[in-house]
């Protein structure tokens, strides 16, 4: 087999004009013009002396059974090849009747094939190349002399026997035909050969390997000389077995088939594939009164409706056309009563293995009772205000109500078949058919949304459209019923429900609250991103195994219990528990909101919550509980009193404060405790500077002041004071009971000032004899003497500063320290104090610097005093270090002394209280340095008096810098008496 490469052949026509005739029956070839159905529509001269017929009785017959010494399998193969591939194809092969050789054409056509036969006068020679394809062949085949003893068998053949080719030469193949086909096979073949035809018989064989038996159709030909003399038989078992079976089935299945058509209470009948009818059981006779040979071919068409006649035959004649199966609606003739019937009749194609139509069956159901009702129901359908329509089962529009039509501003015929496909929105036309043909081929139900335009404005709104299959009672689907429903006010509340949505997501996704929504049943429907980041838990399990996998054990029992009374109540839910963080394996406190969603009847359709972070929160409350507790100790003290003030009103206060000053908290409940009432005149003025510091800092440093009590008593009290920030115009004041302490002082101050008085009289007879002692001694020359008794003055001039100082701290806290007012040149006082100092201690070098002189109002001895305990300090506090430095600077107002050692230094939290009365600073360096602590606070008072300030910068292990800071002369020194 061979395709062409030529041009093909001009196409023919089925009717060949006269010329076209002639020159065709001229011709040596017989030519056979085929339709689609390989019906003969022409014949020229040679093809009928091949077929034995003239042009009219050979027209319209199937091709292989008018010409069968021209079918061969190679043939038949090359015919259904050309259909497929539309191409020409040529091919040689020897025909099994004839015994003669033709080389064929076969070409396609518009209207079928055209077959081209010429015989050949001699067979091609066998050559081993051909052997070699003979063993390809998928037939047995073998090659016997006259008398029919096989000489050669190919492969195939000794492969399914599994006898070797000398077996087989010597006949034992015999024993492979089944015994029932022995005697039958034997004795055509012995017909055969004596006559010298060719033969062919159906016979099963065994195969070697299983015992098996298949059916084989057995075929040989006489192949002869030039001189018609018969030189070897040629032949070929070809596996018939499966249409064999086939055969065995369909005639079984065609007796059934007999069967069921005159049993079912339809009409049933078939066609051929060109519509005419070629059977019809009884009841269809019945029904018409007419017998089979009126109503065969055409003669059906006869008792159709006239009305129904046209479109019924149209609508068949597309599904012959197309092969699609067919189903109407139409009335036939009941030939007893005269009366139209309404029958739905189906019609499904037979089709061969090469997807040929061979014949139509169908059946045709009384449904005109049923018709009748739909006609009824079909008055109510033109009444609701749903579009309702139904569709054949391929898909084409057969009806819509009214509603349907008033909408798309159409009529019925306008709508029907698929123009109703124009009214869709074209952005959603093509999901629309396909979801419709989705359905079509699936068979089932379906729903879509889309939008439909209103025939009259334009406007396109949303329809609900749902259809499903109509089947009969066989299951066969009739037709499709379908609604639009109208939800275009639906359709927008759900887009700006989903806008919504969209926005919940976004802000969900935003917030730092863990966000969820939940089912009713519990199930969670939705969690955040930072939901998931922290409980990374198995969100697909259910019910309370979820919650158990993040909430503390402490926890998850309360709170399971209050999740099933919100499921159960629908209730506001509201729940603090703790936790775990599965990424740090914390447990962190959470406050847990959940609302429910509910729809117009009041059930709840979804619940929304939050979980927020509130362990910092937690941990602040329970700091602020431990706080309030120590409060309300303090608060509840017996030691300190507490008063909290609006302007000058005491507006609270605990038991110990109205204890201490003798009012009742009926009197503070009538608001007749004011603190500037209380406040003696002399404290006047150093409350009203606790209360500007306080304007400044928002406290004041705690002070020394009396209350005046209830009974007119006077209370000491040590008092400080700090405003509360969440209420600005509320202090809160905690006052100490000072009279024990106040007591105390006052008989320490006698003390020292009798001691101060007693010792200090003897120790100037003492410095006054030592001094007379040591004069008489250098005047008699006892030198060694005088310097021995020389070292004795110097404690005692040490002890006379220690009385001294005594002294001083006693005047100033009785306010009795007296100052003269002068001039004083401090750059001639630092130097007198250096120079005294250096002679005194030489163990470091005082270095003093000064910019400019400058004279100031004040007492010289006292100022002096100042300087000799800043100079005494630097060197007692720096052992380890040799250098003091004095700095003197001046500006237009004020003049600065600053005093720096390089020694140990001073703590921080020790700096603001190294000015208190015999306070001294302690460390593991300064223990064994001596001192009762009162020079610092006689040089801050000193200061003050004169109107000036004192600081202190220091680093432990750097040492300190004390800075003076004094008004010039033209600032006037303070006049007042400095008291505490």
């Amino acid at each position: 087999m061979k395709r062409f490469h030529a041009r093909r052949t001009r196409q023919l026509t089925l009717a060949p004009s006269e010329t076209l005739t002639t020159i065709l029956d001229t011709l040596p070839d017989a030519v056979f013009l085929l339709d689609k159905n390989e019906r003969i529509t022409y014949v020229n001269a040679q093809a009928r002396t091949f077929a034995g017929g003239t042009s009219a009785t050979i027209a319209g017959k199937r091709f292989w059974q008018c010409v069968p010494q021209l079918v061969a399998p190679s043939l038949y193969q090359a015919v259904r090849n050309v259909e497929q591939a539309q191409t020409p194809i040529e091919i040689q092969y020897a025909s099994s009747v004839t015994h003669s050789w033709f080389h064929v054409q076969v070409s396609p056509t518009a209207a079928g094939l055209v077959l081209r036969f010429r015989e050949e006068k001699a067979h091609p020679q066998v050559s081993p190349e051909l052997y070699a394809m003979i063993d390809t062949i998928p037939q047995l085949l073998w090659i016997g002399q006259p008398d029919g003893q096989i000489s050669y068998c190919n492969q195939r053949w000794r492969d399914y026997t599994g006898l070797s080719m000398q077996q087989i030469q010597e006949n034992e193949w015999l024993q492979y035909i089944h015994p029932d086909d022995q005697q039958r096979t034997l004795h055509r073949r012995q017909e055969a050969l004596q006559a010298g035809l060719p033969y062919e018989i159906a016979i099963r064989l065994r195969h070697g390997a299983t015992g098996e038996y298949r059916w084989f159709l057995s075929q040989a030909i006489p192949y002869k000389d030039a001189r018609g003399k018969i030189i070897a038989y040629i032949g070929a078992y070809t596996d018939i077995d499966e249409q064999k079976r086939a055969r065995q089935q369909l005639a079984t299945s065609e007796r059934n088939f007999r069967v069921l058509a005159e049993t079912v209470p339809q009409l049933v009948w078939t066609t051929l594939p060109d519509g005419r009818l070629d059977y019809c059981n009884r009841r269809y006779c019945d029904c018409t009164q007419a017998p089979f040979e009126q109503l065969q071919g055409y003669g059906w068409r006869a008792f159709l409706h006239p009305d129904d006649r046209e479109r019924i035959i149209s609508r068949r004649q597309q599904t012959l056309d197309s092969g699609e199966p067919f189903e109407s609606e139409h009335r036939l003739k009941d030939g007893q009563t005269g009366t139209y019937r309404w029958f739905l009749v189906r019609a499904i194609p037979i089709r061969d293995e090469t997807d040929h139509v061979v014949k139509w069956f169908g059946t045709s159901t009384d449904i005109h009772d049923k018709k009748q009702a739909e006609n009824e129901l079909r008055a109510l359908i033109e009444a609701i205000p749903q579009f309702v329509w139904t569709m054949y089962p391929n898909g084409a529009c057969e009806y819509c109500n009214k509603t349907w039509c008033d909408y798309a501003n159409m009529s019925l015929e306008q709508l029907q078949g698929d123009g109703w496909v124009n009214m869709l929105h074209p952005d959603e036309r093509e999901h629309v058919l396909a979801t419709w043909h989705t359905a079509y081929q699936t068979n089932m139900p379906y729903a879509i949304e889309h939008r439909i335009r209103n025939g009259k404005t334009g406007e396109y709104r949303w329809f609900l459209a749902r259809s499903m299959p109509l089947r009969d009672s066989c299951g066969v689907i009739r037709r499709w019923i379908g609604t639009c429903t109208d939800i275009d006010v639906r359709k927008r509340a759900e887009q700006q429900l989903a806008a919504s949505e969209r926005n919940f997501r976004v802000l969900a996704e935003t917030v730092p609250q863990l966000v969820w929504t939940m089912w009713p049943d519990g199930r969670l429907d939705y969690t955040n991103q930072r939901y998931r980041d922290v409980t990374q838990a198995n969100l697909h399990l259910e019910g309370d195994d979820l919650w158990r996998e993040f909430v503390h054990p402490d926890d998850i029992e309360h709170t399971l219990a209050l999740r099933h009374q919100l499921l159960r109540t629908g209730e506001i839910y509201e729940n603090e528990y703790r936790l775990k963080d599965a990424r740090t394996g914390e447990y962190r406190w959470y406050l847990t909101r959940a609302l429910p969603i509910r729809d117009e009847a009041g059930h709840v359709v979804k619940w929304f919550g939050t979980s927020t972070d509130i362990h910092d929160q937690k941990r602040i409350e329970e700091a602020l509980r431990q706080s309030q507790e120590r409060a309300n100790a303090l608060m509840n003290s017996t030691i300190i009193g507490i008063i909290i003030s609006e302007g000058e009103r005491i507006v609270d206060a605990n038991d110990t404060f109205l204890r201490m000053t003798g009012y009742t908290r009926e009197d503070l409940c009538n608001g007749d405790m004011y603190w500037r009432r209380m406040t003696p005149p002399e404290y006047q003025e150093r409350t009203q500077q606790a209360h500007q510091e306080l304007a400044a800092r928002q406290y004041w440093t705690p002070y020394e002041k009396e209350y005046t009590c209830k009974d007119g008593s006077r209370l000491p009290v040590l008092i400080a004071g700090i405003r509360l920030q969440h209420h600005p115009q509320q202090i809160i004041a905690f006052v100490l009971d000072n009279s024990a302490r106040q007591e105390l002082e006052q008989r320490k101050d006698a003390f020292i000032s009798m001691a101060s008085h007693e010792l200090k009289t003897p120790l100037t007879a003492l410095k006054m004899q030592a001094q007379l002692v040591r004069r008489r001694l250098q005047r008699q020359e006892h030198t060694e003497a005088a310097a021995l008794l020389s070292h004795v003055e110097g404690p005692i001039k040490q002890l006379e500063r220690l009385i001294n100082e005594l002294l001083d701290v006693s005047k100033m806290q009785a306010g009795r320290l007296e100052y003269r007012r002068e001039q004083v040149e401090l750059e001639a006082l630092l130097r007198e104090v250096v120079e005294t100092m250096q002679h005194i201690t030489p163990t470091h070098t005082l270095v003093l610097h000064s910019s400019a002189p400058c004279v100031l109002l004040g007492d010289k001895d006292r100022l002096g005093q100042v300087f000799i305990n800043l100079i005494s300090n630097a060197i007692k506090y720096s052992p380890g270090v040799r250098t003091v430095e004095i700095d003197l600077s001046a500006t237009h107002n004020t003049v600065s002394i600053r005093v720096q050692d390089h020694g140990l230094g001073i703590p921080q939290e020790q700096r603001d209280k190294i000015f208190d009365r015999f306070y001294r600073v302690t460390s593991a360096n300064s223990t064994a340095i001596p001192g009762l602590g009162m020079g610092l606070y006689i040089v801050a008072e000193i200061i003050k008096y004169h109107g000036g300030t004192i600081t202190v910068e220091s680093e432990v292990g750097q040492g300190s810098t004390f800075q003076v800071t004094l008004p010039c002369s033209d600032t006037p020194l303070t006049s007042r008496k400095m008291k505490l």
